[in-house]
């Protein structure tokens, strides 16, 4: 039976990728990437000689249906994102969504994915956790902070480096600037950083330095009794 196979790529040390997930992305008929450009760096790296079309945010719409109804024909497919594993903070739900909705078989490889080792890098409870991907960059930001402040289970965040900072400062005004947090960026790149402890601390520790680069995850301590 054809199929939909979610594929994870690493998130920055290459050598996260695993056997499988070569294997997979050698033998599809096609390969749906959320970039190509950035997707056809990692190919070439695995000598990954396979047709490539696209699929992001902005025509996931258009396209998850189509692709449903190649696999229903027939053709094996692969789905990956720029970085991690497919659906998220990325697209892949509708398209996932879609071949449930037909029947279409739908694997998804374990792999990379950079909230995991944050989360356990963190030294925060990990038995319990709820993941909020993105904050809202301005409408509705305010309103989704303040709905997590009974959260009793460790939360998790995506951010950008050019909004840690304001980030730090809502969660310091929203949360108290005692709470514990872990803010992990370049996670499995050479320049790593995890750095923990209370949510001011982190404030100063970013605020004192000339630049911050790579993909942030925030992992803060929920409410406690």
């Amino acid at each position: 039976m054809a199929k939909l196979y979610l594929v994870p790529t690493p998130i920055g040390n290459l050598d996260d990728m695993t056997f499988r997930a070569i294997k997979i992305l050698k033998e599809v008929d096609q390969i749906f990437a959320e970039d190509t450009r950035t997707s056809s760096k990692l190919l070439h790296h695995f000598e990954i000689q396979n047709k490539m079309s696209s699929h992001h945010k902005f025509n996931e719409h258009q396209t998850a249906a189509n692709i449903a109804k190649r696999i229903e024909a027939g053709e094996n497919i692969a789905l990956i994102s720029d970085a991690g594993t497919p659906g998220i903070s990325d697209p892949g739900f509708l398209l996932v969504k879609n071949c449930l909705a037909m029947g279409v078989a739908v694997e998804c490889l374990p792999g990379a994915t950079a909230l995991i080792p944050a989360l356990v890098n963190s030294g925060l409870p990990c038995d319990r956790f709820c993941f909020e991907g993105f904050l809202p960059q301005k409408k509705g930001r305010q309103k989704k902070i303040q709905s997590l402040l009974e959260e009793e289970r460790t939360m998790i965040f995506y951010e950008s480096p050019y909004r840690l900072l304001k980030s730090l400062e809502q969660f310091i005004e929203h949360f108290g600037e005692e709470r514990l947090v872990s803010v992990s960026r370049e996670l499995s790149k050479l320049h790593e950083e995890n750095y923990q402890g209370t949510l001011k601390e982190a404030l100063e520790h970013f605020k004192a330095k000339p630049s911050i680069k790579g993909e942030i995850v925030i992992v803060l301590e929920g409410k406690t009794s």
